[in-house]
């Protein structure tokens, strides 16, 4: 006998001893109660013990009958249910999802596919952590993560990168500034400014790419300050010890103590991409990609 064909029998006798009765046995199995006699039948032989006694008015276990199904039922049930879990983690209905995030995203790229995600996918357990750029490549290669929001271009073979948007760069400055009566705020207009930003640690991935636009025009930056958040830079700004440079997303965040002005360039503009492994292959990350396009590019 067939593994296929004993679980088979086997469920058909449970499902007998449930209903001791060959003709709602058969209805609930779809099957002709004479196929249902002949799986009984088989598995008695296989089995060299009786399950059941049949007269032609009823049908009752047999003590071993009784034993047998006490233990098959919970098994099948497991059985069956590990089955149905199988299933729905294949359909990324359940499972674990772990993303990264740093400061630019977390304001409305991430946020908006997280909500999005949970509401398509409740039972998926999404984790989000705060992740510095760099540290998040790290993260992605041990598979700490599955997908992290970062800073881009990220260009490597063994991930996928996907461009979620394209921000203009401000210029960040206390109330009344000298920079706010000019016309427009262009790269060189800062080359003379005490400049505040973040600390290279934190914020490494940043300042690098900072240094490569303003290298390009000729400019280095008099950085006198730096501090390891987003509050304390804006602090120190708002206390007139310098500005600042942040991306379009954080300007509707930055509050009332501080003013902004775009930087007038075409060049001058920061990416943030999705990254994941190409190895990971799981529903969960497919469907989060395609949730967190919805974004948009900006």
């Amino acid at each position: 006998m067939s593994d296929h064909s004993g679980i088979e029998n086997v469920h058909s006798f449970v499902t007998l001893a449930q209903e001791l009765s060959f003709r709602r046995a058969a209805e609930r199995l779809h099957l002709d109660q004479s196929a249902l006699s002949r799986r009984i039948q088989k598995l008695e032989a296989t089995l060299g013990f009786r399950l059941l006694e049949r007269t032609t008015r009823e049908v009752r276990l047999t003590q071993a009958g009784r034993s047998f199904y006490d233990d098959n039922a919970d098994l099948l049930r497991g059985y069956a249910s590990s089955i149905q879990l199988a299933r729905r983690i294949a359909e990324g209905k359940l499972g674990a999802l772990n993303v990264g995030y740093m400061a630019f995203a977390a304001t409305e790229l991430m946020p908006a596919a997280v909500a999005r995600f949970r509401q398509a996918h409740p039972e998926v357990d999404l984790k989000i952590r705060y992740i510095r750029t760099q540290g998040q490549k790290i993260a992605l290669a041990n598979d700490e993560i599955d997908l992290g929001y970062m800073i881009g271009p990220f260009d490597h073979s063994d991930y996928h990168s996907l461009t979620l948007s394209l921000e203009p760069l401000y210029v960040v400055t206390p109330r009344n500034h000298a920079l706010l009566r000019l016309p427009v705020v262009t790269p060189a207009d800062l080359a003379s400014q005490d400049i505040i930003l973040g600390d290279t640690h934190e914020w490494e991935e940043y300042r690098w790419r900072l240094a490569n636009l303003f290298s390009a025009e000729g400019i280095s930056l008099n950085i006198t300050i730096e501090a390891s958040n987003t509050l304390a830079l804006l602090g120190l700004v708002a206390a007139g010890l310098g500005v600042t440079v942040y991306p379009e997303s954080l300007i509707g965040f930055l509050g009332r103590s501080v003013e902004v002005r775009p930087i007038i360039h075409p060049q001058f503009r920061i990416s943030t991409v999705l990254t994941w492994k190409r190895s990971n292959r799981s529903r969960q990350v497919r469907e989060f990609v395609e949730i967190a396009k919805l974004a948009g590019m900006r």
